[in-house]
Protein backbone atom coordinates (compact mmCIF):
# COMPACT_ATOMS: atom_id res chain seq x y z
CA UNK A 1 0.00 0.00 0.00
CA UNK A 2 2.96 2.41 1.02
CA UNK A 3 3.97 1.82 -3.04
CA UNK A 4 1.01 2.47 -4.23
CA UNK A 5 0.66 5.83 -2.31
CA UNK A 6 4.30 6.68 -3.91
CA UNK A 7 3.53 5.34 -7.06
CA UNK A 8 0.24 7.26 -7.47
CA UNK A 9 2.80 10.93 -7.60
CA UNK A 10 4.89 9.95 -10.16
CA UNK A 11 4.08 11.92 -13.26
CA UNK A 12 4.62 8.24 -14.85
CA UNK A 13 2.15 6.52 -13.12
CA UNK A 14 -0.81 6.57 -15.98
CA UNK A 15 1.57 6.79 -18.45
CA UNK A 16 0.60 4.30 -21.53
CA UNK A 17 3.85 2.69 -21.78
CA UNK A 18 5.67 0.47 -25.14
CA UNK A 19 4.44 -2.97 -23.30
CA UNK A 20 1.21 -1.80 -22.26
CA UNK A 21 0.47 -0.55 -26.34
CA UNK A 22 2.43 -4.06 -27.74
CA UNK A 23 0.15 -6.19 -25.02
CA UNK A 24 -2.93 -4.18 -26.62
CA UNK A 25 -1.64 -5.46 -30.13
CA UNK A 26 -1.99 -9.34 -28.53
CA UNK A 27 -5.91 -8.45 -26.95
CA UNK A 28 -6.34 -7.10 -30.68
CA UNK A 29 -5.30 -10.15 -32.35
CA UNK A 30 -7.16 -12.82 -30.39
CA UNK A 31 -9.89 -10.79 -29.45
CA UNK A 32 -11.46 -9.77 -32.74
CA UNK A 33 -14.46 -11.74 -33.76
CA UNK A 34 -14.72 -12.14 -37.77
CA UNK A 35 -18.05 -10.34 -38.31
CA UNK A 36 -19.55 -12.83 -41.06
CA UNK A 37 -19.41 -15.39 -37.64
CA UNK A 38 -22.11 -13.61 -36.52
CA UNK A 39 -24.65 -13.85 -39.42
CA UNK A 40 -23.20 -17.34 -39.31
CA UNK A 41 -24.23 -18.59 -36.28
CA UNK A 42 -27.59 -15.80 -36.52
CA UNK A 43 -26.23 -14.17 -33.24
CA UNK A 44 -28.25 -11.02 -32.67
CA UNK A 45 -25.46 -8.27 -31.98
CA UNK A 46 -26.70 -6.22 -29.75
CA UNK A 47 -29.64 -7.88 -28.85
CA UNK A 48 -31.02 -6.69 -31.93
CA UNK A 49 -31.92 -8.03 -35.50
CA UNK A 50 -31.31 -7.30 -38.58
CA UNK A 51 -33.93 -5.17 -39.06
CA UNK A 52 -33.42 -3.02 -35.94
CA UNK A 53 -35.93 -4.89 -33.31
CA UNK A 54 -34.24 -5.79 -30.29
CA UNK A 55 -34.43 -9.77 -29.05
CA UNK A 56 -37.41 -10.16 -26.19
CA UNK A 57 -36.26 -10.79 -23.15
CA UNK A 58 -38.49 -10.04 -20.59
CA UNK A 59 -42.25 -8.60 -19.94
CA UNK A 60 -42.77 -5.15 -17.99
CA UNK A 61 -45.71 -3.32 -16.97
CA UNK A 62 -43.82 0.23 -16.56
CA UNK A 63 -43.63 1.54 -19.72
CA UNK A 64 -43.91 1.12 -24.11
CA UNK A 65 -42.33 2.59 -26.75
CA UNK A 66 -43.84 2.06 -30.19
CA UNK A 67 -42.37 3.15 -33.25
CA UNK A 68 -44.91 0.51 -35.90
CA UNK A 69 -47.94 -1.10 -36.25
CA UNK A 70 -48.65 -4.07 -38.03
CA UNK A 71 -50.95 -3.18 -41.31
CA UNK A 72 -51.70 -6.78 -43.68
CA UNK A 73 -49.57 -8.58 -41.25
CA UNK A 74 -46.29 -6.84 -41.84
CA UNK A 75 -44.69 -3.79 -39.53
CA UNK A 76 -45.76 -0.58 -40.77
CA UNK A 77 -43.35 2.82 -39.46
CA UNK A 78 -45.51 4.70 -37.18
CA UNK A 79 -45.08 8.28 -35.31
CA UNK A 80 -43.20 7.23 -32.41
CA UNK A 81 -45.51 7.03 -29.32
CA UNK A 82 -44.49 6.30 -25.44
CA UNK A 83 -46.72 5.54 -22.72
CA UNK A 84 -45.72 5.36 -18.75
CA UNK A 85 -47.78 2.88 -17.23
CA UNK A 86 -50.16 2.75 -20.39
CA UNK A 87 -50.47 6.42 -20.22
CA UNK A 88 -49.28 8.47 -23.30
CA UNK A 89 -46.56 10.94 -22.76
CA UNK A 90 -48.51 13.26 -24.59
CA UNK A 91 -51.26 13.00 -22.56
CA UNK A 92 -49.23 12.84 -19.12
CA UNK A 93 -47.14 16.60 -20.01
CA UNK A 94 -50.28 17.64 -21.68
CA UNK A 95 -52.22 17.53 -18.32
CA UNK A 96 -49.50 19.12 -16.07
CA UNK A 97 -48.66 21.98 -18.70
CA UNK A 98 -52.22 22.94 -18.87
CA UNK A 99 -52.96 23.29 -15.62
CA UNK A 100 -49.38 24.96 -14.78
CA UNK A 101 -48.06 22.01 -12.41
CA UNK A 102 -44.77 20.72 -12.39
CA UNK A 103 -44.79 17.01 -13.10
CA UNK A 104 -41.79 15.18 -12.51
CA UNK A 105 -42.47 14.41 -9.05
CA UNK A 106 -46.19 12.73 -9.89
CA UNK A 107 -44.15 11.23 -12.69
CA UNK A 108 -42.47 9.59 -9.70
CA UNK A 109 -45.53 8.26 -8.52
CA UNK A 110 -47.14 7.22 -11.35
CA UNK A 111 -43.90 4.95 -12.33
CA UNK A 112 -43.29 3.71 -8.92
CA UNK A 113 -46.64 3.11 -7.90
CA UNK A 114 -48.35 2.32 -11.50
CA UNK A 115 -51.15 4.84 -11.03
CA UNK A 116 -51.21 8.71 -11.18
CA UNK A 117 -51.33 10.08 -7.66
CA UNK A 118 -54.79 12.13 -5.77
CA UNK A 119 -53.95 15.51 -4.77
CA UNK A 120 -53.66 13.87 -0.86
CA UNK A 121 -51.77 10.91 -2.12
CA UNK A 122 -49.29 13.69 -4.26
CA UNK A 123 -49.01 15.91 -1.02
CA UNK A 124 -47.71 12.98 1.06
CA UNK A 125 -44.87 11.36 -1.35
CA UNK A 126 -43.74 15.42 -1.74
CA UNK A 127 -43.22 15.19 1.85
CA UNK A 128 -41.43 11.75 1.95
CA UNK A 129 -38.97 13.44 -0.44
CA UNK A 130 -38.03 16.11 1.40
CA UNK A 131 -37.73 14.24 4.23
CA UNK A 132 -34.83 11.95 2.42
CA UNK A 133 -33.15 15.35 0.63
CA UNK A 134 -30.40 15.61 3.57
CA UNK A 135 -27.37 13.47 3.52
CA UNK A 136 -25.57 12.34 6.04
CA UNK A 137 -23.70 14.07 8.56
CA UNK A 138 -20.52 15.29 6.93
CA UNK A 139 -21.16 13.52 3.73
CA UNK A 140 -20.22 16.82 1.55
CA UNK A 141 -17.04 17.10 3.68
CA UNK A 142 -15.64 13.76 4.08
CA UNK A 143 -17.19 11.98 0.68
CA UNK A 144 -18.05 14.94 -2.15
CA UNK A 145 -14.80 17.58 -1.38
CA UNK A 146 -12.24 14.92 -1.02
CA UNK A 147 -10.86 13.64 -4.33
CA UNK A 148 -13.22 15.97 -6.67
CA UNK A 149 -13.56 13.73 -10.08
CA UNK A 150 -13.89 15.90 -13.56
CA UNK A 151 -16.79 13.80 -14.15
CA UNK A 152 -19.90 13.86 -12.19
CA UNK A 153 -21.19 10.42 -13.56
CA UNK A 154 -18.18 8.96 -11.69
CA UNK A 155 -18.76 11.55 -8.61
CA UNK A 156 -22.18 10.12 -8.54
CA UNK A 157 -21.41 6.34 -8.28
CA UNK A 158 -18.88 6.49 -6.02
CA UNK A 159 -21.62 8.39 -3.56
CA UNK A 160 -24.43 6.06 -4.48
CA UNK A 161 -22.04 3.34 -3.08
CA UNK A 162 -20.92 5.05 -0.01
CA UNK A 163 -24.26 6.08 0.54
CA UNK A 164 -24.48 2.00 1.34
CA UNK A 165 -21.90 1.99 4.94
CA UNK A 166 -24.27 4.90 6.05
CA UNK A 167 -27.58 3.04 5.54
CA UNK A 168 -28.04 0.92 9.07
CA UNK A 169 -30.61 -1.29 6.99
CA UNK A 170 -28.84 -2.46 4.15
CA UNK A 171 -28.45 -6.11 4.36
CA UNK A 172 -32.58 -5.70 4.51
CA UNK A 173 -33.56 -7.01 1.15
CA UNK A 174 -37.74 -6.76 1.96
CA UNK A 175 -39.32 -4.64 -1.00
CA UNK A 176 -40.22 -1.97 1.68
CA UNK A 177 -36.84 -1.52 2.05
CA UNK A 178 -36.03 -1.65 -1.35
CA UNK A 179 -38.58 1.11 -2.09
CA UNK A 180 -37.62 3.93 1.18
CA UNK A 181 -33.57 3.05 -0.71
CA UNK A 182 -35.00 4.11 -4.20
CA UNK A 183 -36.96 6.95 -3.03
CA UNK A 184 -34.35 8.29 -1.02
CA UNK A 185 -31.63 8.27 -3.74
CA UNK A 186 -34.59 10.12 -6.03
CA UNK A 187 -34.42 12.47 -3.76
CA UNK A 188 -30.44 12.93 -2.90
CA UNK A 189 -29.19 12.57 -6.88
CA UNK A 190 -29.51 16.07 -7.41
CA UNK A 191 -27.58 17.46 -4.16
CA UNK A 192 -25.08 14.31 -4.72
CA UNK A 193 -24.19 15.78 -8.46
CA UNK A 194 -24.36 19.72 -8.21
CA UNK A 195 -22.56 19.47 -4.71
CA UNK A 196 -19.89 17.56 -6.81
CA UNK A 197 -19.86 19.56 -9.42
CA UNK A 198 -19.15 22.99 -7.32
CA UNK A 199 -16.43 20.83 -5.49
CA UNK A 200 -14.75 20.18 -8.73
CA UNK A 201 -15.28 23.49 -9.97
CA UNK A 202 -13.79 25.01 -6.74
CA UNK A 203 -10.81 22.54 -6.98
CA UNK A 204 -10.17 23.44 -10.41
CA UNK A 205 -10.11 26.87 -10.01
CA UNK A 206 -10.16 27.82 -6.29
CA UNK A 207 -10.76 31.69 -7.33
CA UNK A 208 -14.22 30.43 -8.18
CA UNK A 209 -16.58 30.59 -4.96
CA UNK A 210 -17.60 27.20 -3.30
CA UNK A 211 -20.76 27.31 -2.19
CA UNK A 212 -23.65 25.06 -0.74
CA UNK A 213 -27.19 25.63 -1.26
CA UNK A 214 -29.74 23.45 0.99
CA UNK A 215 -32.62 22.29 -0.70
CA UNK A 216 -35.83 24.09 -0.50
CA UNK A 217 -39.15 21.85 0.85
CA UNK A 218 -41.40 24.31 -0.70
CA UNK A 219 -40.07 23.84 -4.07
CA UNK A 220 -40.14 21.33 -6.66
CA UNK A 221 -37.02 18.91 -8.21
CA UNK A 222 -36.52 21.39 -11.12
CA UNK A 223 -36.57 24.73 -9.08
CA UNK A 224 -34.12 23.07 -6.76
CA UNK A 225 -31.59 22.27 -8.74
CA UNK A 226 -31.85 26.27 -10.52
CA UNK A 227 -31.70 27.12 -6.53
CA UNK A 228 -28.91 25.01 -5.31
CA UNK A 229 -26.80 25.53 -8.67
CA UNK A 230 -26.63 29.14 -8.74
CA UNK A 231 -25.62 31.52 -6.38
CA UNK A 232 -28.00 34.15 -6.21
CA UNK A 233 -30.58 31.19 -6.15
CA UNK A 234 -32.73 32.60 -9.00
CA UNK A 235 -34.17 31.35 -11.88
CA UNK A 236 -37.07 32.42 -13.91
CA UNK A 237 -40.85 30.56 -14.45
CA UNK A 238 -39.96 29.33 -17.81
CA UNK A 239 -36.78 27.66 -16.81
CA UNK A 240 -38.24 25.96 -14.05
CA UNK A 241 -40.91 24.73 -16.05
CA UNK A 242 -38.72 23.54 -19.22
CA UNK A 243 -36.00 21.58 -16.76
CA UNK A 244 -38.79 19.79 -14.89
CA UNK A 245 -40.39 18.97 -18.77
CA UNK A 246 -37.19 17.44 -19.63
CA UNK A 247 -37.15 15.35 -16.23
CA UNK A 248 -40.26 13.89 -16.99
CA UNK A 249 -39.47 13.12 -20.26
CA UNK A 250 -36.01 11.19 -19.45
CA UNK A 251 -37.90 9.69 -16.48
CA UNK A 252 -38.47 6.24 -18.24
CA UNK A 253 -37.87 4.66 -21.81
CA UNK A 254 -38.93 0.69 -21.62
CA UNK A 255 -36.71 -1.67 -19.87
CA UNK A 256 -34.79 -2.48 -23.38
CA UNK A 257 -32.58 0.57 -23.37
CA UNK A 258 -28.67 0.13 -22.06
CA UNK A 259 -29.04 1.38 -18.64
CA UNK A 260 -32.30 -0.18 -17.23
CA UNK A 261 -31.81 -3.30 -19.03
CA UNK A 262 -28.41 -3.25 -16.95
CA UNK A 263 -30.81 -2.66 -13.65
CA UNK A 264 -32.30 -5.55 -14.76
CA UNK A 265 -29.42 -7.68 -15.07
CA UNK A 266 -27.82 -6.56 -11.82
CA UNK A 267 -31.17 -6.72 -9.74
CA UNK A 268 -31.79 -10.28 -10.85
CA UNK A 269 -28.49 -11.36 -8.78
CA UNK A 270 -29.82 -9.99 -5.82
CA UNK A 271 -27.94 -7.95 -4.74
CA UNK A 272 -28.36 -4.30 -2.99
CA UNK A 273 -29.99 -1.40 -4.20
CA UNK A 274 -27.39 0.82 -4.33
CA UNK A 275 -25.08 -1.54 -6.62
CA UNK A 276 -27.49 -1.99 -8.75
CA UNK A 277 -28.04 2.07 -9.27
CA UNK A 278 -24.39 2.48 -9.63
CA UNK A 279 -24.37 -0.13 -12.41
CA UNK A 280 -27.14 2.15 -14.10
CA UNK A 281 -24.96 4.91 -13.87
CA UNK A 282 -22.29 3.52 -15.36
CA UNK A 283 -24.16 2.72 -18.19
CA UNK A 284 -25.64 5.36 -18.62
CA UNK A 285 -21.81 7.33 -18.64
CA UNK A 286 -21.21 6.35 -21.77
CA UNK A 287 -21.20 8.76 -25.12
CA UNK A 288 -23.59 5.96 -26.54
CA UNK A 289 -26.08 6.61 -24.13
CA UNK A 290 -26.86 9.22 -21.91
CA UNK A 291 -24.16 11.34 -22.70
CA UNK A 292 -25.04 11.79 -26.42
CA UNK A 293 -26.86 15.23 -25.87
CA UNK A 294 -22.94 17.08 -24.80
CA UNK A 295 -21.65 15.55 -28.09
CA UNK A 296 -24.67 17.04 -29.82
CA UNK A 297 -23.73 20.05 -28.17
CA UNK A 298 -19.93 19.69 -29.11
CA UNK A 299 -21.26 19.06 -32.82
CA UNK A 300 -23.09 22.07 -33.04
CA UNK A 301 -20.29 24.31 -31.40
CA UNK A 302 -18.08 22.98 -34.09
CA UNK A 303 -20.55 23.93 -36.77
CA UNK A 304 -20.99 27.05 -35.72
CA UNK A 305 -17.10 27.39 -36.27
CA UNK A 306 -16.84 26.35 -39.65
CA UNK A 307 -20.16 27.50 -41.63
CA UNK A 308 -20.30 30.98 -42.02
CA UNK A 309 -23.60 31.41 -42.90
CA UNK A 310 -26.46 30.05 -40.69
CA UNK A 311 -29.35 30.24 -42.77
CA UNK A 312 -27.53 28.79 -46.07
CA UNK A 313 -29.02 25.21 -46.62
CA UNK A 314 -26.59 24.41 -49.09
CA UNK A 315 -23.54 25.32 -46.83
CA UNK A 316 -25.24 23.20 -43.66
CA UNK A 317 -25.77 20.38 -45.73
CA UNK A 318 -22.56 19.96 -47.34
CA UNK A 319 -20.96 20.65 -43.12
CA UNK A 320 -23.80 17.53 -42.00
CA UNK A 321 -22.13 15.55 -45.34
CA UNK A 322 -18.54 16.18 -44.12
CA UNK A 323 -20.10 14.35 -40.81
CA UNK A 324 -21.35 11.96 -42.40
CA UNK A 325 -18.52 11.24 -44.41
CA UNK A 326 -15.74 11.24 -41.15
CA UNK A 327 -14.70 14.43 -42.43
CA UNK A 328 -15.55 16.85 -39.70
CA UNK A 329 -15.79 17.41 -36.01
CA UNK A 330 -14.96 14.14 -33.97
CA UNK A 331 -14.48 12.33 -37.55
CA UNK A 332 -16.88 9.52 -36.66
CA UNK A 333 -19.13 9.58 -39.38
CA UNK A 334 -22.35 10.85 -37.20
CA UNK A 335 -24.85 13.19 -36.52
CA UNK A 336 -25.14 13.47 -33.08
CA UNK A 337 -29.01 13.87 -32.15
CA UNK A 338 -30.34 12.37 -35.52
CA UNK A 339 -31.83 8.88 -35.28
CA UNK A 340 -32.50 6.48 -32.40
CA UNK A 341 -32.79 2.72 -31.99
CA UNK A 342 -36.54 2.32 -32.21
CA UNK A 343 -38.50 5.66 -33.31
CA UNK A 344 -38.36 6.20 -37.19
CA UNK A 345 -40.82 8.80 -38.23
CA UNK A 346 -40.41 10.69 -34.72
CA UNK A 347 -39.21 10.65 -30.96
CA UNK A 348 -42.87 11.99 -29.17
CA UNK A 349 -39.91 13.68 -26.75
CA UNK A 350 -38.68 15.31 -28.88
CA UNK A 351 -42.14 17.15 -30.16
CA UNK A 352 -43.25 17.90 -26.83
CA UNK A 353 -39.75 19.72 -26.06
CA UNK A 354 -39.21 21.57 -29.46
CA UNK A 355 -41.62 23.85 -28.90
CA UNK A 356 -40.51 25.38 -25.17
CA UNK A 357 -37.30 25.09 -26.61
CA UNK A 358 -38.07 27.93 -29.08
CA UNK A 359 -39.66 29.76 -26.22
CA UNK A 360 -36.68 29.44 -24.00
CA UNK A 361 -34.20 30.57 -27.10
CA UNK A 362 -36.54 33.55 -27.26
CA UNK A 363 -36.31 34.64 -23.38
CA UNK A 364 -32.49 34.40 -23.56
CA UNK A 365 -32.14 36.05 -26.88
CA UNK A 366 -30.47 33.14 -28.43
CA UNK A 367 -32.95 32.85 -31.62
CA UNK A 368 -30.50 32.87 -33.77
CA UNK A 369 -28.60 29.39 -32.61
CA UNK A 370 -32.34 27.53 -32.40
CA UNK A 371 -32.65 28.48 -36.13
CA UNK A 372 -29.44 26.58 -36.81
CA UNK A 373 -30.94 23.66 -34.76
CA UNK A 374 -34.19 23.66 -36.50
CA UNK A 375 -32.43 24.27 -40.04
CA UNK A 376 -30.37 20.75 -39.08
CA UNK A 377 -33.43 18.59 -37.68
CA UNK A 378 -34.97 19.08 -41.20
CA UNK A 379 -31.65 18.68 -43.43
CA UNK A 380 -30.18 15.82 -41.80
CA UNK A 381 -32.75 13.30 -42.58
CA UNK A 382 -32.52 14.11 -46.66
CA UNK A 383 -28.54 14.31 -46.16
CA UNK A 384 -28.95 10.76 -44.36
CA UNK A 385 -30.88 9.41 -47.05
CA UNK A 386 -29.46 10.05 -50.21
CA UNK A 387 -25.78 9.24 -48.50
CA UNK A 388 -26.89 5.77 -46.86
CA UNK A 389 -29.06 2.88 -47.42
CA UNK A 390 -31.09 2.51 -43.96
CA UNK A 391 -33.80 0.30 -42.62
CA UNK A 392 -35.63 3.00 -41.15
CA UNK A 393 -36.36 6.53 -41.12
CA UNK A 394 -34.59 9.04 -39.47
CA UNK A 395 -35.20 11.52 -36.98
CA UNK A 396 -34.79 14.22 -34.29
CA UNK A 397 -34.16 12.36 -30.82
CA UNK A 398 -34.94 13.73 -27.12
CA UNK A 399 -30.79 14.04 -27.02
CA UNK A 400 -30.80 16.54 -29.85
CA UNK A 401 -32.14 19.98 -28.07
CA UNK A 402 -31.84 18.70 -24.37
CA UNK A 403 -27.81 19.60 -24.90
CA UNK A 404 -29.11 23.01 -26.21
CA UNK A 405 -31.39 23.42 -23.03
CA UNK A 406 -29.29 22.89 -21.14
CA UNK A 407 -26.39 24.79 -22.34
CA UNK A 408 -29.32 28.36 -22.60
CA UNK A 409 -30.00 27.11 -18.64
CA UNK A 410 -26.38 27.79 -17.80
CA UNK A 411 -26.11 24.38 -16.86
CA UNK A 412 -22.24 23.39 -17.03
CA UNK A 413 -21.33 20.65 -19.57
CA UNK A 414 -20.46 18.47 -16.84
CA UNK A 415 -24.07 18.38 -15.55
CA UNK A 416 -25.64 17.38 -18.91
CA UNK A 417 -25.90 13.61 -17.94
CA UNK A 418 -26.04 13.60 -14.64
CA UNK A 419 -29.71 15.47 -14.69
CA UNK A 420 -30.38 12.79 -17.21
CA UNK A 421 -29.40 10.37 -14.12
CA UNK A 422 -31.33 12.17 -12.03
CA UNK A 423 -34.53 11.90 -14.00
CA UNK A 424 -33.81 8.20 -14.82
CA UNK A 425 -33.47 6.81 -11.69
CA UNK A 426 -37.19 6.95 -11.33
CA UNK A 427 -37.76 4.18 -13.75
CA UNK A 428 -34.48 3.02 -12.89
CA UNK A 429 -36.17 2.49 -9.40
CA UNK A 430 -39.38 1.09 -10.86
CA UNK A 431 -37.27 -1.62 -12.48
CA UNK A 432 -35.37 -3.18 -9.91
CA UNK A 433 -38.80 -3.10 -7.87
CA UNK A 434 -40.64 -4.93 -10.50
CA UNK A 435 -37.60 -7.08 -11.32
CA UNK A 436 -37.75 -7.82 -7.01
CA UNK A 437 -41.25 -8.61 -6.99
CA UNK A 438 -40.88 -11.41 -9.82
CA UNK A 439 -37.53 -12.49 -8.92
CA UNK A 440 -37.16 -15.55 -11.17
CA UNK A 441 -33.78 -16.95 -12.38
CA UNK A 442 -30.72 -14.53 -12.93
CA UNK A 443 -30.47 -13.17 -16.31
CA UNK A 444 -27.54 -15.10 -17.74
CA UNK A 445 -27.77 -14.92 -21.58
CA UNK A 446 -25.63 -17.37 -23.60
CA UNK A 447 -22.15 -16.26 -25.58
CA UNK A 448 -20.92 -19.18 -28.30
CA UNK A 449 -17.58 -19.70 -28.28
CA UNK A 450 -16.03 -19.32 -31.65
CA UNK A 451 -12.43 -20.55 -30.57
CA UNK A 452 -10.71 -23.95 -31.24
CA UNK A 453 -9.66 -25.90 -28.91
CA UNK A 454 -5.68 -26.12 -28.58
CA UNK A 455 -2.77 -27.91 -27.32
CA UNK A 456 -1.13 -26.71 -23.85
CA UNK A 457 2.27 -26.12 -24.68
CA UNK A 458 4.65 -26.25 -21.67
CA UNK A 459 6.56 -23.16 -21.35
CA UNK A 460 10.28 -24.21 -22.78
CA UNK A 461 8.77 -25.19 -25.83
CA UNK A 462 6.75 -21.62 -26.37
CA UNK A 463 8.32 -19.57 -29.10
Amino acid sequence: MVWLAKRKTEDDFFEITPEICSLTQECVSHDKIDPALYTKYNVKRGLRDLNGEGVLCGLSEISEVKAKKIVDGKPVPIPGELYYRGISINDLTRGFLEEDRFGFEETVYLLLFGELPTKEQLQIFKALMNKYRTLPTNFVRDIIMKAPSADMMNTLARSVLTLYAYDENVQDTSLENILRQCIELIALFPQLAVYGYQAYAHNADPSQPFFIHTPRPDLSTAENILYMLRIDNQYSHLEARILDLALVLHAEHGGGNNSTFTTHVVASSGTDTYSVIAAALSSLKGPKHGGANIKVVQMFHDMKEHIKDWSDEEEISAYLLRLLRGEAFDRKGLIYGMGHAVYSISDPRALIFRSFVKRLSEEKGMQKEYGLYAMVERLAPQVIAKERRTYKGVSANIDFYSGFVYHMLGLPVELFTPVFAMARIAGWSAHLIEEHINMGKIIRPAYKTVMPHRTYVPMDERD
